[in-house]
């Protein structure tokens, strides 16, 4: 059983950095397509940054050079390392994985990222 446990959320003053992880057990992030996406009320969920199982990484506009997306094997966890946030980043973050080979999918409960003006 494939389970994503996200953690690292929390209240940061507009400026201010945290980092999320994603945790991974039941299947290896490296056959994975990992991404973290978000979703603030009354908004669409949206993709925040990927990491291809070969280590590609790509962003949304709005994060670029702001926020880092890693990932460290000997965990098996998918980081978010988020720099200079805004209000506007304040929302839902999930992570989901896609099997490279069976194209599963799989969410994690998610983790809120609040960020005060």
């Amino acid at each position: 059983q494939v389970r994503l446990v996200e953690s690292g959320g929390g209240l940061v003053q507009a400026g201010g950095s945290l980092r999320l992880s994603c945790a991974a057990s039941g299947t290896s992030l490296k056959l994975e397509t990992t991404g973290w996406y978000r979703q603030a009320p009354g908004k669409q969920r949206e993709l925040v940054a990927a990491i291809t199982s070969g280590g590609t990484t790509n962003y949304a506009d709005s994060v670029k050079d702001r926020f880092t997306i890693s990932r460290d094997n000997a965990k098996n966890t998918v980081y978010l390392q988020m720099n200079s946030l805004k209000p506007e980043d304040t929302a839902a973050y999930y992570c989901n994985s896609r099997n490279i080979f069976t194209s599963r999918e799989y969410w994690g409960q998610g983790t809120q990222v609040t960020v005060s003006s």
